[in-house]
């Protein structure tokens, strides 16, 4: 073999060996790990603890303090009308005229009858005068001054009745000015001049709108707190209604200037609803609000006393049951059922399941597992 080719091969071994050594070298090296995440960024709040006003809500219906269907006393042909329609009216206002010729007829009549039935009875009286003298001379019969004393009877109570008539078309003649039996807001007149009307006729009606009525129905459990409140030991509602101010929130949202009050409480409970009636009464001197309308009546019914509070957001509700994240002193987070009572604005009430200065999750709760280390910061719900 040539020398060449010998220092050649002699070359190529050692490549190789060397090559060997070293890739064996190369997978002798440790593994290089991954970083460990960070704990994961959640907001907590500390649960507070304080005396907290409970109120409730309910839509009410507004009514006037007093309603008025104004109707004939009389049949006839309307001839006027002398209120303005939607206006305010007097008690004893003329809101409307029957023809009263007919009524004013009937009137001369029976002052004509009521004439005839006194000259009758002026007749029977001096019948009578006449008679006693002669009856006790014996110059008449006794049955004949019987019968002139019944017939000055008949025409007393003739004369009776005759006045009775007198009054009576008397007043169908005053019924023929139709006026308001209560002062308050006019409605719009149902019927129109030449109709003809009669006592089943409503020709308007006129109710009394300053105060106004609301009426709302509550719950009983509502009922009963506010009854306790107002005077602990017993369901006297009315004895002190006037401590439970009633606010109005109006259909375009804004609140109602004037506080209400309660005026009573329906007599029993609606059996299908569970509900009881409240008639409360709210001043109205521009006639703002009209009856017909709706609107949210508020009233405090409660104070919860020493009330635990969380932002509802912290709160997880799952199939009847509500749970929170609880993040502990070491920074590791617990999920915990509790009960929950009513809401106050954004928070939540909690009756039990936490503790005044436990601090829970309000946001991120859903990023996080139990027994995981989480990196609190304060809540910034109140920001956004």
């Amino acid at each position: 073999m040539p020398k060449d080719t010998s220092k050649r091969a002699k070359e190529a071994v050692a490549a190789a060996v060397l090559l060997g050594v070293m890739m064996s070298a190369g997978c002798e090296r440790p593994a290089v790990h991954a970083a460990a995440p960070p704990p994961p960024v959640v907001e907590v709040v500390t649960v507070t603890q304080k005396d907290v006003p409970i109120y409730g809500e309910w839509v009410g219906t507004l009514q006037g303090y007093l309603n008025a269907n104004i109707e004939p006393q009389v049949s006839g042909y309307l001839i006027r009308q002398d209120y303005r329609e939607g206006g305010f009216v007097h008690r004893g206002q003329v809101l409307f005229e029957i023809d009263p010729r007919p009524f004013q007829a009937a009137l001369d009549q029976a002052k004509a009858q009521l004439a005839a039935a006194k000259a009758q009875w002026v007749k029977t009286t001096l019948d009578v005068q006449r008679d006693i003298p002669e009856a006790r001379a014996q110059a008449i019969p006794q049955s004949q001054l019987d019968d002139d004393r019944q017939a000055q009877r008949a025409a007393q109570a003739a004369v009776e009745g005759g006045r009775a008539a007198v009054e009576q078309a008397s007043l169908n003649l005053g019924y023929t000015k139709v006026r308001s039996l209560i002062g308050g807001l006019a409605g719009i007149a149902q019927v129109q001049v030449g109709n003809l009307v009669g006592p089943s006729t409503v020709l308007t009606s006129v109710s009394q709108v300053n105060p106004i009525k609301v009426y709302f129905p509550i719950s009983q459990q509502d009922y009963l707190r506010i009854a306790q409140r107002v005077q602990p030991g017993r369901m006297n509602l009315l004895s002190r209604a006037a401590a439970i101010p009633l606010t109005l929130t109006l259909a375009d949202g804004s609140v109602y200037p004037y506080r209400g009050r309660i005026l009573f409480a329906d007599r029993q409970v609606d059996p299908q609803t569970g509900t009881i009636q409240i008639v409360g009464a709210f001043p109205n001197p521009d006639a703002v609000l009209r009856p017909g309308e709706y609107a949210r009546v508020r009233a405090l019914t409660q104070i919860l006393k020493d009330a635990l509070l969380i932002p509802q957001r912290a709160v997880t509700q799952l199939q009847g049951t509500y749970q929170v994240a609880v993040v502990g002193a070491d920074h590791r987070v617990s999920f915990r059922s509790v009960e929950v009572g009513p809401t106050v604005g954004t928070l939540w009430v909690i009756t039990s399941g936490l503790h005044a200065g436990e601090q829970v999750i309000a946001e991120g709760a859903q990023k996080v597992r139990p027994g995981e280390p989480v990196t609190p910061q304060p809540y910034q719900g109140g920001n956004r």
